[in-house]
């Protein structure tokens, strides 16, 4: 397989980097910072790590996915 390009690596990384703060962030709120009941979390630093949470998943995965996708239409040419 040919090396990526530099492009490519940066979305990758970009991608990598904003989905490992969101899952980190939703691990932390629900294990360190009080966890979540159904009113949610019991602490304002749990409000805090949720909303980057919900902030940072959804644009790292949708990241990773344009990342992906660039990878395999490189291979491809």
């Amino acid at each position: 397989m040919p090396p990526l390009q530099q492009d490519t690596r940066t979305l990758l990384r970009t991608g990598l980097i904003i989905f490992g703060t969101g899952a980190l962030s939703a691990l932390t709120v629900s294990t360190l910072l009080g966890g979540i009941g159904h009113q949610g979390p019991h602490t304002n630093s749990g409000w805090l790590a949720l909303m980057l949470a919900m902030g940072c998943l959804p644009t790292g995965f949708f990241t990773l996915v344009l990342a992906l996708m660039k990878v395999w239409v490189d291979k491809r040419r």
